[in-house]
């Protein structure tokens, strides 16, 4: 069926994949023929049912190179195969069976390119970039977060009394860490109306906007439920786990229209992205602006996470084309009707990563302390305060050390990290 084409020169309606991959007793052409036979309408063998219309909308290799042991190949699939605003059908389609074929040793989409065709079929970001720092009232800086230390185990009256000391010491948003949901411990409606009841307190003392961003990730329904729950009490911020509760878990979410900024994080990210078989954080990052996150994590390469320079840079990174405002980069790159989202930097981070962050990534990044902050020797109150004049340096382009003369917090903060 002439799925390796070399002089084919994809459509404007074609989505486009990026793959590496490495083959096992096959020749390669003959593998990336079946990766993109599996991905579309072929099948292992001849068969009889195949027919003329069914030919034309057949995936096309049309790039092959040698890479060492590996090889490079870029596939177009005709927009036909995928049922528009179904991201769960189109993975089903593009990284689906593919990866358990066994003339594939390993296999790794690398990247994902949306036709316009196809991406408006999806309503993308409520709030995005500029939405979110309306909402905080933040214009031009970074947005300080840090997450609830210990991830579990606080109850209720504790949990909202840490979000209370980082937002007074100078925190924008606070989250739940990815695995706190509705334990005995800290029942999920009493902490949203206890741990909002603390952000207003933090409000009208500092007289900065304070946003909290509770974890909903549960069966759908239940999901539901939890995120109107947070919007009758006066919450602006809902956070799923996107990889667990799934595709079909946040097109649902996004689609309830709720009216709450949706924080996404990448719990279990690492099962798929890591490694050289299984699917590259680029292209989940882009496939969760799709549906609608208003932001995602993306990795920190200074942190104790996952997220190589390279491949954090690729999401977050500067590039030459479709620049907003003097500046792009995947996340904030013009997508027809699909607005910018903020990248989320979180894991390991203390107060001394501000500078390193802010020069590779921008500032239109969420900067997340968790041990960074509630590890300070003088607390919570203090370790927000040290982050927040670290960022403040920055931004007056001032060195750490030069401002931790004059700011006690972050100069007790450098002691203890090294910076």
């Amino acid at each position: 069926m002439g799925y390796v084409d070399r002089k084919y020169r994809p459509k404007s309606t074609d989505l486009i994949c990026d793959f590496t991959f490495r083959p096992n007793n096959a020749k390669p052409e003959y593998a990336a023929e079946q990766i993109a036979a599996e991905s579309s309408v072929g099948t292992w063998t001849d068969i009889t049912t195949e027919t003329a219309y069914t030919k034309k909308i057949a995936a096309k290799v049309y790039y092959i190179k040698r890479n060492g042991q590996y090889y490079n190949i870029k596939v177009a699939y005709p927009i036909d195969l995928f049922e528009p605003h179904n991201v769960p059908q189109i993975m089903s389609s593009i990284a689906g069976n593919i990866f358990g074929m066994k003339m594939i040793r390993e296999l790794r989409l690398e990247d994902i390119h949306l036709p316009p065709a196809l991406m408006k079929s999806f309503k993308g970001p409520r709030f995005g970039i500029a939405g979110v720092r309306k909402v905080l009232n933040v214009k031009k800086r970074p947005l300080l977060g840090t997450i609830v230390k210990p991830k579990l185990g606080l109850n209720t009256k504790d949990h909202a009394k840490v979000a209370y000391d980082a937002w007074v010491g100078g925190c924008d948003i606070v989250k739940d860490d990815e695995n706190l949901s509705n334990q005995k411990f800290n029942p999920f409606e009493n902490r949203i109306i206890k741990t909002l009841d603390a952000a207003d307190r933090a409000r009208s003392e500092t007289g900065e906007r304070k946003a909290y961003m509770p974890n909903v990730t549960a069966e759908t329904k239940e999901m539901i439920e939890r995120a109107e729950f947070i919007k009758e009490h006066g919450g602006t911020y809902a956070m799923i786990d996107i990889l667990t509760a799934g595709w079909s878990g946040l097109q649902t979410l996004h689609d309830a229209d709720i009216g709450l900024i949706i924080h996404a994080h990448r719990a279990g990210h690492a099962a798929f992205t890591r490694g050289r078989h299984g699917i590259s954080m680029l292209t989940i990052a882009k496939l969760a602006r799709l549906i609608g996150v208003d932001q995602i994590h993306i990795g920190t390469v200074v942190g104790k996470m996952e997220g190589e320079y390279k491949e954090v840079h690729e999401i977050e990174g500067e590039i030459e084309k479709n620049i907003i405002k003097g500046r792009g980069h995947i996340l904030s790159e013009k997508w027809i009707n699909i607005k910018p989202v903020f990248a989320v930097c979180s894991g390991g981070l203390h107060p001394g990563h501000v500078p390193s962050l802010i020069k590779m990534l921008g500032n239109d990044i969420i900067i997340q302390m968790g041990g960074g902050i509630h590890g300070h020797p003088n607390g919570t109150i203090d370790g927000a305060k040290a982050a927040r004049q670290s960022l403040d340096a920055t931004m007056k382009n001032i060195s750490l050390k030069q401002y931790a003369k004059t700011h006690s917090e972050l100069a007790m903060a450098g002691k203890k990290w090294g910076f």
